[in-house]
């Protein structure tokens, strides 16, 4: 199993990107209903390219943990910046 990003959209192309920093592109009506952008996407398929991302599911537990994660990084970034200049 691997997690994918929707990352952005250029038009009707989105670009994902997989958590090794690889990006893929796939037409955005390839992709399951409701993706936006930061939407993480499962795929059990080994070779994302060749793939149908169709067959990912979005997976609002894993961005939800995802997002925690970040925030926590930036709680501590933020006890360290003298400035206090670090905003999400």
């Amino acid at each position: 199993m691997a997690f994918f990003v929707v990352d952005r959209f250029e038009g009707s192309t989105a670009i994902i990107v997989a958590d090794d920093g690889r990006e893929f592109t796939a037409p955005r009506r390839a992709l399951p209903d409701g993706s936006a952008e930061g939407t993480v996407l499962r795929l059990n398929l080994d070779n994302p390219v060749t793939g149908d991302w169709s067959a990912a599911q979005v997976d609002e537990e894993e961005r939800s943990r995802r997002l925690k994660q970040a925030r926590r990084t930036l709680d501590r970034m933020k006890k360290s910046d003298p400035g206090g200049d670090i905003e999400l």
